[in-house]
């Protein structure tokens, strides 16, 4: 095995972990702040406030009604719904009862919906509305163990009849009774709860086969929380504290997300504001100016995208000022990511400048104001994308992990940062790199319990001595920092027998603020060829200023103009890769991929497999010397 010096405990390692649970901690957060904001939604344009109070009530009236529905210890009770505190509500009310969460995704199309509640065995739905109670009305018949669909949201549904549809206000109702009969129960069960309970089965993204549930006990959970909360550790130098402002938009069936959202966020106390829609981040992290912000690489490259045609539309005095701020800028994140983080005398005068010319104006646009700690994960993100948040004065902290060690592997320290890796191991970890593929293992007490009735699976991905089979490729950078290499189901193997990581090429063409998807094609080819799809917003807008018409993603994306954008950010990505690791030939994609068309997952990841099942005709006309669809043939280059 290949082993990182720092850490690498023996087997079992769970010193100095005192398991915590949520329900309890919530609790106390209810006696010792009570008055204090929890959570805050937007309901018609203003922000309103839950406190810890509210909090701690909401969740036993949910756990009571849901307790009068027959909900009992190792059930499980699914939630489909967008983020809001009633999400809340469902996870730590189930948790209360000793059952289990299932989350599921708010775009899983019915056939999902039907999947996931056929193999989790769910008792109970909730739904939010009318669109998602739909899915579970069409699927129930398929589903015997599901007794519940409880809706969140009425408007629509008054002449929905159905003997096990109700909404949550008589769920509320049905517990108040039992609540009045029995009011020790959440007592006695809290008093049962071992370490051991699985609180949540998490979803797998589903990217090779069908999705698999991923078991979280109380220990997985505790020791993820501890370790988030560490100071110095994954959110900065003083971990996370009650003076932190949170914002929720990822989705909650999300590891991160519900790691960061519910479970840390009951343990460390912080306000968490819920987006009004992933569409809205923008302007609601403009009106809350969170202090710590996680997201997703698809996130921050939107962010950038908005930038690009905010600056296109400006007028010439201000696109100087941003051209000079972002030299500036640039020139600074190279000295300052060279040098770990710090900044030199000169850095500071050229920051200071760039603050006054144009950052400053655009921080308090973005809602970067304010956030101390920024992290990227769940996905690779292009280094050029990194030097552009450093040159506006924001260090993005790439860290790593999965569901299956709840979320705890690796991260970026400040001060330490390697742009390009996911960071050092975190404090306490086992991390190893297997001595012939040069698989990532980790082991640690957040080490999943298993994949829910599927022992075979839960052998392969953890073997006996306990360390958990990640399926990423990695290599040591400077000896301490992990960088990921690739899915090792992903790697291009070329006709010519030479080993390339695709998301490499990927992420940096995607790094264009114009290009929104990109996919690299060469297993077993002579060359490599991509498939490119474009970023509507900026496309447009780009397209706009040049006046050239078009009627829809497709016409756009197929115009000669846009082509020849598209293939000068591919030969500038080509320009920076070995000849054997550039792309020859590119087709532009017809459509913008969707989830419930089945070429990305839930999470936005590419579905590998049903996406080429898609596009054959494209593949070929690559590989057949022809130029039927739009796109270039950018001459032999390897």
């Amino acid at each position: 095995m290949s082993e990182q010096p720092a850490s690498t405990p023996p087997q079992g390692a769970d010193e100095g972990h005192e398991v915590t649970y949520l329900p309890r901690l919530l609790r106390a957060a209810a006696a010792e702040d009570g008055g204090r904001t929890a959570l805050r939604e937007k309901r018609f344009g203003l922000w309103q406030d839950i406190t810890w109070s509210d909090y701690l009530l909401n969740v036993e009236q949910v756990a009571f009604g849901l307790a009068a529905l027959g909900v009992g210890p190792g059930d499980r009770v699914a939630v489909q719904s967008e983020n809001r505190p009633e999400w809340l509500y469902a996870d730590v009310a189930t948790n209360a009862l000793r059952a289990m969460t299932v989350g599921f995704y708010p775009t899983n199309p019915v056939t999902e919906v039907e999947y996931l509640l056929r193999d989790s065995g769910a008792r109970v739905l909730f739904a939010e509305d009318q669109e998602q109670v739909d899915k579970a009305l069409e699927a129930i018949d398929a589903v015997p163990t599901l007794e519940w669909v409880v809706h969140l949201d009425s408007r629509g549904l008054a002449d929905y009849e159905h003997e096990r549809l109700i909404p949550v206000d008589e769920l509320v109702e049905r517990g108040a009774a039992v609540r009045r009969v029995d009011p020790g129960l959440l007592d006695r069960l809290d008093a049962d709860r071992t370490p051991d309970d699985v609180v949540t089965l998490i979803y797998t993204s589903g990217t090779t086969g069908p999705p698999k549930g991923a078991m979280l006990s109380a220990r997985n959970v505790s020791y993820a929380t501890q370790t988030f909360s560490a100071a110095p550790g994954m959110f900065g130098p003083d971990g996370l504290g009650h003076d932190d402002v949170l914002v929720s938009y990822l989705p909650l069936s999300h590891v991160v997300e519900r790691a960061v959202t519910t479970w840390s966020g009951v343990r460390n106390r912080t306000v968490v504001h819920f987006a009004e829609s992933i569409e809205t981040v923008t302007t609601d992290l403009a009106e809350v100016q969170p202090t710590v912000l996680f997201a997703v690489p698809r996130i921050w490259e939107k962010i950038q995208a908005s930038v690009a045609i905010k600056v296109a539309n400006a007028s010439p005095a201000k696109r100087a000022a941003y051209g000079l701020s972002q030299r500036l800028g640039t020139q600074v994140a190279q000295q300052q990511l060279a040098d770990g983080g710090r900044l030199s005398a000169g850095s500071r005068v050229r920051s200071g400048l760039a603050w006054v010319l144009a950052n400053r104006k655009l921080k308090q646009h973005l809602g970067l104001t304010h956030v101390r700690h920024a992290l990227s994960g769940a996905a690779p993100i292009s280094p050029d994308l990194l030097t552009w948040f450093q040159g506006l004065g924001l260090t993005i902290h790439e860290a790593y992990g999965m569901t299956e060690n709840t979320a705890v592997a690796t991260t970026n320290y400040p001060g330490r940062v390697r742009v390009g890796t996911v960071g050092e191991a975190q404090p306490g970890i086992g991390l190893r790199l297997d001595e012939q593929t040069g698989e990532v293992l980790t082991r640690h007490p957040g080490t999943f319990v298993g994949y829910w009735n599927r022992p075979d699976a839960t052998a392969e991905a953890v073997d006996e001595e306990g360390w958990l089979h990640t399926g990423d490729v990695g290599e040591w950078v400077g000896g301490s920092h992990l960088r990921i290499v690739d899915r090792i189901k992903d790697i291009i193997i070329t006709a010519g027998g030479k080993n390339i990581s695709p998301s490499e090429i990927e992420n940096a063409i995607k790094a264009s603020p114009y290009v929104r998807e990109a996919v690299v094609i060469g297993d077993q080819r002579p060359y490599l060829t991509a498939l490119v799809g474009i970023e509507y917003d900026t496309v447009s807008d780009w397209a706009a200023r040049r006046r050239i018409e078009y009627t829809t993603y497709r016409d756009l994306a197929c115009r000669a103009e846009v082509v020849e954008l598209v293939a000068g950010v591919v030969r500038e990505v080509n320009s920076r890769f070995a000849r054997v690791e550039s792309v020859r030939k590119f087709r532009m994609l017809h459509k913008e991929l969707d989830h419930e068309d089945g070429e990305l997952t839930a999470t936005q990841k590419l579905k590998r497999s049903a996406f080429a099942a898609t596009v054959p005709h494209l593949v070929d006309d690559m590989y057949a010397g022809t130029e039927e669809h739009a796109g270039a043939d950018l001459g032999r280059s390897g």
